[in-house]
């Protein structure tokens, strides 16, 4: 998502027990309990990191390759390759092809990536029952400028503006991208996980097999040095500086969305995840943290779980294949599907 920070503390091993801060939300730490890969297969290698902002978020990578020159023409591309993502999906630039979606009602001849993300999402949206849909942006629009004079948005106006969510009047095809009129769409539940994948692409195109991007979903590639897996931190939702625990990336990628980030209320009740079926934000869940093949479906589906709710989001989880997640309740307590790499 690309203005909320509603993502993990994450972090990875540099060498056996070192420990480098890289900002205030990332840590970058070692462990890790999964199958390890055999120490001599990255002897010689160097580890070359990287970071800037991309999509609204601290983007940080860091490949391990025999070649230090390889590894930074590798990071040079996948740097390139984000901001081609922002450039067509951030909501924020005003030439973006989403922008003049929104703007315009239509854009023809879209980018292949855009129409790709797009049809991703509908696929998640028509899989949870609407519990995904990116034209949530009017309610979205309609509670930043309540909160700018202290206040919830009407229910009169909430009602209107959720007459103009539907992810069904969304038309993407490679001649053309288009929006009933009135509406509005944002990426921000889906594109820093189509930008992770992209950026693991890149990486394997310049033959890198061994790799740690952060691009607000948490995506790796191989092992880290010393051949143990890497591993994310995720973020506890009620306490800024401390975690809910340790998850081993055994080659699968991370997404969490959670109530913490953005608020339109004190209590969080209301925040920056909508239930199109409602217009409110849902009432279950503080945290869905979500583990899953691909960037793009772990970040999809983390904010279909955390819009559906427990049991039809336990489902949605049960039937992608390779996904596991960890639920945090409002009340706090946790439950995690038996799968999920949370370390002990």
């Amino acid at each position: 998502m690309s203005n909320q920070n509603r993502r993990q503390f994450l972090m990875m091993a540099f060498g056996a027990g070192g420990v480098a801060a890289l900002g205030v939300a990332s840590l970058w730490r070692g462990g890790g309990q999964a199958a390890a890969v055999p120490a001599k297969k990255l002897e010689g290698l160097q580890a070359v990191q990287r970071r800037g902002r991309a999509l609204g978020t601290e983007v940080q990578m860091i490949v391990l390759h025999e070649r230090r020159e390889r590894a930074e023409a590798a990071l040079d591309a996948a740097f390139a390759e984000l901001e081609l993502v922002e450039e067509i999906m951030s909501i924020y630039r005003p030439g973006s092809q989403l922008s003049r979606l929104n703007r315009d009602g239509e854009v023809r001849d879209p980018h292949p990536y855009f129409v790709e993300v797009l049809r991703r999402a509908q696929a998640m949206a028509e899989r949870s029952g609407g519990a995904f849909d990116v034209t949530v942006q009017p309610l979205w629009e309609l509670y930043a400028a309540a909160q700018k004079s202290g206040e919830l948005p009407a229910p009169a106006r909430i009602a209107a503006a959720r007459r103009l969510v539907d992810w069904t009047k969304l038309e993407a095809s490679p001649a053309r991208v288009r929006l009933a009129p009135g509406m509005k769409a944002t990426l921000n539940g889906i594109a820093q996980g189509y930008a992770g994948d992209r950026v693991l692409a890149t990486l394997r195109s310049f033959g890198v097999t061994h790799a740690l991007a952060n691009t607000g979903e948490v995506a790796a590639l191989g092992a880290k040095a010393g051949g143990q897996p890497w591993v994310a931190g995720i973020q506890h939702p009620r306490e800024a500086d401390a975690l809910l625990g340790l998850a081993s990336l055994d080659g699968r990628c991370l997404s969490t969305s959670g109530d913490y980030a953005t608020n339109f209320s004190a209590d969080r009740a209301y925040n920056h995840i909508f239930d199109p079926a409602t217009g409110a934000s849902p009432g279950a869940f503080s945290s869905v943290s979500v583990v899953a093949p691909d960037c793009t479906g772990a970040d999809a589906l983390s904010t279909a779980v955390f819009v559906a709710g427990p049991d039809k989001g336990l489902e949605l989880v049960r039937a992608t294949p390779g996904a596991e997640a960890l639920f945090v309740h409002k009340d706090g307590t946790q439950r995690k599907t038996d799968g999920f790499p949370l370390q002990a």
